[in-house]
């Protein structure tokens, strides 16, 4: 996947580099490269999604209790 930004006539370099970040961020290309910085084993993977579910569960319970 390939990202494009196009820096503007005399932006300065911070906004751009500003822009850039933004842009890497909601991607999701940070975040790929950081699952992909060091090994994990399948079942660490599985391990993490599934405490991920478990507490999306827990969090939407506690937001809308039953009467």
């Amino acid at each position: 996947m390939g990202l494009r930004m196009r820096v503007h006539d005399r932006e300065p370099i911070t906004a751009a580099l500003r822009r850039f970040k933004k842009l890497i961020e909601r991607s999701g290309m940070r975040g790929e490269l950081r699952a992909h910085e060091y090994y994990e084993k399948p079942c660490e993977a599985r391990r993490r999604k599934e405490a991920r579910r478990l507490n999306a569960i827990r969090k939407a319970a506690a937001n809308n209790p039953r009467p």
